[in-house]
């Protein structure tokens, strides 16, 4: 793998620095990063994640992707795949990926203030060719996705954290107050009876 500055940190992007004051920082290197243990838990946690593409006439676009935890899946130390499902059929990623197949992936973990930028070669693999990987990203319920994206990581880098606003899902929320409601509401389910019972009495 490239260090994700061999790749983004262009002569024009290295001007600015440089006018910018921070030349002097970057330019003491870029750590070379992999998909280790750290990366393979975030990127295995998250539901969702954004993929950008360039189109022919060099317009970026992208696109959210999302499904349970896992559906983005670590099959080995530079790759990672997914299962595509029918949309609403433009098919601007897929098409794209025709003549460029290079993609930048965006995962961010809100409720941790934590993201995480990948650069990938993409290849769109049609089901009947790679039935084994199709079923192991299949998410239960599901139907039988159109096809399957696997990505070639080229570089990635973990970004600082700052101005990350915390998000929750009912699943955090849960796990965080769920012993705490249940004792709740099972005290409102006692005070609630014995109200019952005080108001019968009085009848």
């Amino acid at each position: 793998m490239q260090t994700f500055g061999e790749l983004m940190f262009t002569q024009d992007v290295r001007d600015i620095q440089e006018e910018r004051g921070s030349r002097q920082h970057y330019a003491l290197g870029y750590r070379r990063l992999g998909l280790g243990p750290d990366e393979r838990n975030f990127i295995e946690t998250r539901t969702h994640f954004y993929m950008a593409t360039v189109n022919s006439d060099g317009w970026p676009y992208v696109q959210h992707r999302g499904g349970p935890a896992g559906f983005l899946t670590v099959l080995d130390e530079e790759t990672l795949a997914f299962a595509d499902y029918p949309g609403n059929r433009q098919y601007v990623s897929t098409g794209n990926l025709a003549g460029d197949n290079r993609v930048s992936l965006f995962l961010v973990d809100y409720p941790r203030r934590a993201r995480l930028k990948i650069l990938a070669q993409a290849e769109v693999v049609a089901v009947e060719d790679a039935p084994e990987l199709a079923a192991k990203l299949t998410a239960p319920e599901k139907i039988m996705p159109t096809h399957v994206t696997r990505l070639t990581v080229t570089a990635l880098d973990w970004n600082c954290p700052k101005y990350i606003t915390p998000r929750f899902t009912e699943a955090d929320i849960d796990q965080m107050l769920g012993p705490e409601m249940r004792r709740m509401a099972g005290r409102i389910e006692e005070l609630e009876a014995e109200l019952a019972a005080l108001r019968k009495g009085k009848e």
